[in-house]
């Protein structure tokens, strides 16, 4: 998996609604979360709804499925998720997701404007996602949370 202080490919994907976007396009206007997810996986489910917190907050998340569109659409809606989502599948071969060396999901990275990688994080890392937080200014967690410290991808 790719790291802080790398740099990301430039890629196209289609989203959701078969719209072409490049990762160019997400960064012109300032830093991007990217996470890549597969809708049947249960610490993508546990992880996802945080990230949705940062977008509710206005800061840029956009998701990466390896699934197929309705059955993305249909887990964005079963999770209350509101941020651009891409489909990188298998029927493509997951071209994407090879670029960004991802071996299990959830895999999340910071994105700079000049495509460097500022943060990386895969799984569930409680820490992690605090940090990612406290760059934007925005509580992940809420007391109310029961959220382990540490789930693997």
């Amino acid at each position: 998996m790719l790291k802080a202080g790398q740099f990301a490919p430039d890629f196209e994907l289609p989203d959701v609604r078969s719209q072409t976007h490049s990762l160019a396009d997400f960064v012109r206007d300032g830093p991007l979360v990217l996470a890549f997810f597969k809708i049947s996986c249960p610490v993508c489910q546990l992880t996802l709804p945080f990230l949705q917190r940062l977008a509710a907050g206005g800061h840029r998340v956009a998701g990466i499925s390896q699934d197929g569109v309705s059955s993305t659409i249909d887990f964005l809606s079963r999770f209350g998720l509101t941020f651009p989502t891409l489909i990188d599948e298998a029927v493509s071969g997951y071209p994407v997701s090879n670029q960004f060396a991802i071996t299990h999901v959830p895999s999340m990275f910071l994105i700079e404007k000049d495509n460097s990688i500022g943060w990386a994080s895969d799984g569930f890392r409680k820490n992690d996602l605090e940090a990612l937080g406290r760059h934007f200014g925005v509580s992940v967690f809420r007391h109310e949370d029961k959220v382990p410290e540490w789930k693997p991808g």
